[in-house]
């Protein structure tokens, strides 16, 4: 049997609090990818999808909607959605891969990458 000390217990108990912590952030983690991906595939094979939205107002959106193979602009209220138009595919423009959804890996390699050229300098 071991005797364990004042100082020592808290060692022991303070390592055993910070590994369920982690186990628990572990397990929200994983959680939080499951659900995500999980709604993912829900609105996948739908035919309605958000392209974009953007805020005018508070709680007062206009959003581009892809229904089928027609697009619409839309606004959105808090209590209210009125049809602003109908839009041709020819004029919408496309998505580029440099867009501001870069994921915190790219941002981080930019960060970087900045900071690597202002040292040479």
């Amino acid at each position: 049997m071991i005797i364990l000390t004042g100082k020592t217990d808290s060692y022991a108990q303070f390592i055993t609090v910070l590994l369920i912590f982690v186990a628990v952030l572990a397990v929200t983690a994983l959680v939080t990818k499951w659900i995500a991906g999980y709604q993912k595939q829900q609105g996948a094979a739908g035919n309605i999808e958000v392209l974009e939205t953007v805020r005018i107002a508070n709680n007062k959106y206009i959003q581009l909607v892809r229904i089928g193979e027609s697009y619409f602009a839309i606004a959105v209220c808090k209590d209210t959605v009125t049809n602003l138009g109908e839009i041709p595919a020819g004029q919408l423009k496309d998505k580029t891969t440099t867009d501001n959804t870069s994921g915190f890996r790219e941002l981080l390699k930019r960060a970087a990458k900045k900071e690597n050229e202002e040292q040479d300098h």
